[in-house]
């Protein structure tokens, strides 16, 4: 058996008490990463090459869950939310909706949903009572891949795109979907488990140039680096349980957190709920797919 390499986080990159930070997603030609905060409908961005003073937060009027670039457009971002698909402008926040996903009936109250992404545009949402996985296509076709899902979350596609894994967070697995990037075909019929946490549950990953899943188990306070084949072959542990997701920039793994589920049981837990972190972990991620639109929107 194979070692298992240790990393340990001792204090945040930014301590800011987000309710539920999600989606870091590194603005590589900015050298910047954007990250939002899904409950207090928040997007934070910050200059990596300036620091943490260079962090600033706009006030959102929705609740966002992920991000994504936009084929040659460095001004603006899709994003995925409670709602459906829109296109946001990077520093003035303003937006345009461009698919809504529910229909009347569909539509209710659920306090924000906690969705995931990749290419074209794969969204994962609960706002009826089990989850789908929502395609948007470049000519701003929806469809419905995968339904069922308990809560649908980090989202990600093998290094030559055939290979889609998907994290369904209360059955505590990561499964993995023949993927045709020509057509945006998930084969459901072949999916199979690829990985499973035996405390916590996974919630959002990414992957690194060399085909490893980083996962971040909530709940346990760690984030798992899965081989090829869904073994454990390093762990990072952090100060504070509720490890939501991680995103590389560059050979950097930002990781977001949220507020502490059970602050009485955990106390410990409290002192950097929310907070952003990251470590140098040696390798880089893997090219972000960008969302690529065929049509005006």
């Amino acid at each position: 058996m194979s070692e298992v390499k240790n990393y340990k986080i001792e204090e945040p990159y930014l301590h800011l008490q987000c309710s539920l930070g999600e989606a870091p997603f590194w603005e590589e030609s900015r050298d910047s990463l954007r990250f939002v905060d899904i409950v207090k409908k928040k997007l934070h961005t910050v200059n990596l090459t300036e620091g943490p003073s260079s962090h600033k937060e706009l006030d959102l009027d929705y609740s966002i869950g992920t991000t994504a670039d936009i084929e040659g457009n460095d001004d603006e971002f899709v994003f995925g939310g409670k709602l459906g698909y829109g296109i946001m402008h990077r520093d003035t926040g303003k937006i345009r909706w461009i698919k809504k996903m529910w229909n009347d009936e569909e539509r209710k109250d659920d306090g924000g949903g906690k969705p995931g992404v990749d290419d074209p545009a794969v969204v994962g949402s609960n706002l009826t009572d089990e989850g789908i996985v929502f395609r948007l296509d470049g000519d701003l076709s929806l469809h419905r891949v995968i339904e069922g899902v308990s809560i649908p979350n980090g989202t990600s596609w093998a290094l030559d795109n055939k290979t889609m894994y998907l994290t369904d967070s209360p059955s505590g697995t990561i499964k993995s979907y023949p993927y045709d990037p020509q057509t945006g075909k998930i084969s459901l019929s072949e999916g199979k488990v690829f990985f499973q946490v035996e405390k916590g549950v996974p919630d959002g990953h990414c992957q690194d140039e060399e085909g490893h899943l980083w996962v971040a188990n909530h709940g346990n306070g760690k984030v798992f680096r899965v081989d090829p084949q869904g073994k454990i072959v390093a762990e990072i542990v952090l100060p504070t349980r509720c490890v939501t997701c991680p995103g590389f920039c560059g050979t950097e793994l930002f990781i977001t957190t949220m507020e502490e589920e059970d602050p009485e049981t955990y106390p410990w837990s409290t002192k950097y709920q929310g907070a952003l972190f990251k470590i140098d972990v040696g390798v880089r991620g893997s090219p972000l797919n960008k969302f690529k639109l065929t049509v005006n929107a």
